[in-house]
């Protein structure tokens, strides 16, 4: 959702910066699960939970961010920011990789990608530090991949998507999701 709503309110390259955030944060509990960190933080419980609301209570943040935004992005503004870059349009690619960053990083979920699914395609008698990094690296280059194919799918329908009724309840409704995300993940 989050990559959705950064690339139909800010543009494409919001959206190639959201990619960005997400693989940084692939990468991120690609090191955690190398350091041996990711199987402590799966095992204990309250590093587990401080991580788990810690994301929780973000995304409701960002969904209650973007429920309460009054501003409704204009198909017209976004084709000149993308003409003329200015602070304000950087701040943009700066909050969609730190939205993105942050997200994954505070998704406990991901851990157990590292220490659930990832050990059943790893040999023991090989070296597993060097297998992990292949497998994350696979992992990583498909989602990079797969959401900036999203980004140009996105980028392209927004031709149909200049209704601005539409882009308010998208934007209410995609806040509305988010915070239901942080409300499930934090149950």
């Amino acid at each position: 959702m989050l990559l959705v709503k950064n690339t139909l309110s800010y543009g494409p390259k919001a959206g190639r910066f959201t990619v960005l955030g997400t693989v940084t944060g692939l990468s991120f509990w690609t090191l955690i699960a190398i350091l041996g960190l990711s199987v402590i933080i799966a095992k204990s419980v309250i590093l587990f939970s401080t991580i788990k609301y810690l994301g929780a209570a973000y995304l409701v943040y960002l969904g209650i961010k973007s429920i309460f935004t009054k501003s409704i992005f204009s198909i017209e503004e976004i084709q000149e920011q993308a003409n003329t870059p200015t602070k304000s349009s950087n701040r943009h690619y700066k909050d969609s990789f730190m939205q993105a960053l942050l997200s994954n990083i505070l998704n406990p979920k991901t851990v157990l990608v590292y220490i659930t699914i990832m050990p059943q395609f790893i040999n023991l008698n090989g070296n597993v530090n060097q297998q992990l990094i292949v497998l994350a690296l696979i992992l990583t280059l498909l989602a990079g991949f797969w959401f900036l194919i999203l980004v140009y799918l996105i980028d392209y329908a927004k031709k149909w998507l200049k209704n601005s009724k539409f882009q308010k309840a998208f934007q209410k409704s995609t806040g509305l999701i988010l915070v239901g995300f942080g409300i499930k993940t934090g149950i």
